[in-house]
């Protein structure tokens, strides 16, 4: 940790720790820090980070520790990787009202007028938040994700880590939505973001994305708040209220990579099969991870020019495949 002026600069030792905390088996190597998200498949983080390790090193954790897979974030111009994207809003116009929609605009003047934004206790973000989070992720069809318990120790992780700290919006006394960010050198993170749909009508998401964000970004030395990237089981639509509020698609290439043994199951006949149990299990995360892994693993063996971009993307898409396409000399 570092601190500068006052201000907090977290550095990603203590966001592993965060996770340690929680029971995830971390992992460092030269390019970056990893966790074991689930079922042996390590995740990149600090999410934000674009790293392009070597071959060696991607070997030594998929030999070395034995994962099952990897997923990490790698620069747009790379070789590898299926076109993807960061959802952030970067640190340049000052963030204010007149640079959202009039429609997002009239939404946060709404939502200011019913609930207040603040920053809220850890402890009160693990207790009244679990509902919130129960509710976001039934909306997102990802209800079996993550249970009471888990949401306790991801909240009270943080307590008294620096570079934490938990907001909500508050209607009459009752959390109506909340968010859990985390500074990491110049870059604000936030893992976790979630609301009471009963509340949604009254514009709390609108008010809070708005009074949060402005808050973040007008500290010193803040230079973007990064919110998630591109997912691999939801729809592309989560995100669409995001970029209402004026936050952007940062265009990224996201790769899955998997242990040679498994080679033989990661094409057409392990898509099959993962279809199958879906149709069997269709509310089984596990399942709905591991077809996103292999959609994404699979899209990046292709050109860039016959990939399937994201929709916020196609702004750019015609511009990138008419030069040269690194991916298509592979």
């Amino acid at each position: 940790m570092v601190i500068n002026d006052g201000e907090i600069f977290m550095n990603a030792e203590i966001f592993a720790e965060w996770l340690r905390r929680q029971g995830q088996h971390v992992v460092r190597t030269k390019s970056s820090y990893w966790y074991d998200a689930g079922m042996r498949v390590y995740q990149a983080f600090p999410y934000h980070w674009l790293i392009q390790p070597s071959r060696r090193e991607l070997r030594a954790l998929l030999i070395g520790k034995g994962a099952v897979g990897l997923r990490y974030s790698t620069p747009f111009e790379a070789m590898d990787g299926k076109i993807s994207y960061h959802v952030v809003l970067e640190n340049g116009t000052p963030y204010d009202l007149d640079v959202l929609r009039a429609q997002a605009r009239n939404g946060v003047r709404r939502g200011l007028n019913v609930c207040q934004v603040e920053r809220i206790p850890f402890e009160r973000l693990a207790d009244e938040g679990w509902l919130l989070q129960k509710d976001t992720l039934e909306r997102q069809g990802r209800s079996l994700s993550m249970g009471p318990a888990d949401w306790q120790r991801t909240c009270l992780a943080a307590k008294d880590l620096p570079g934490f700290e938990a907001w909500g919006a508050i209607v009459d006394g009752e959390l109506a939505a909340s968010v859990l960010a985390v500074r990491v050198d110049d870059v604000y993170c936030v893992p976790y973001a979630q609301s009471l749909r009963k509340y949604l009508n009254k514009y709390v998401n609108n008010a809070l994305f708005f009074s949060f964000s402005r808050e973040l970004l007008s500290r010193p030395g803040v230079k973007m708040i990064f919110y998630n990237m591109e997912s691999l089981d939801a729809p592309e639509s989560v995100d669409e209220f995001k970029f209402r509020m004026n936050l952007k698609p940062k265009p990224v290439r996201q790769c899955v990579v998997f242990n040679p043994l498994l080679t033989p199951v990661c094409h057409s006949a392990g898509h099959a099969m993962v279809e199958r149990l879906l149709c069997r299990y269709p509310n089984s995360p596990v399942l709905s991870k591991a077809k996103g892994m292999l959609r994404f693993h699979s899209e990046g063996q292709r050109a860039s020019g016959e990939q399937n971009w994201p929709e916020c993307l196609t702004y750019c898409r015609d511009s990138f495949v008419g030069e040269v396409d690194p991916a298509a000399s592979r």
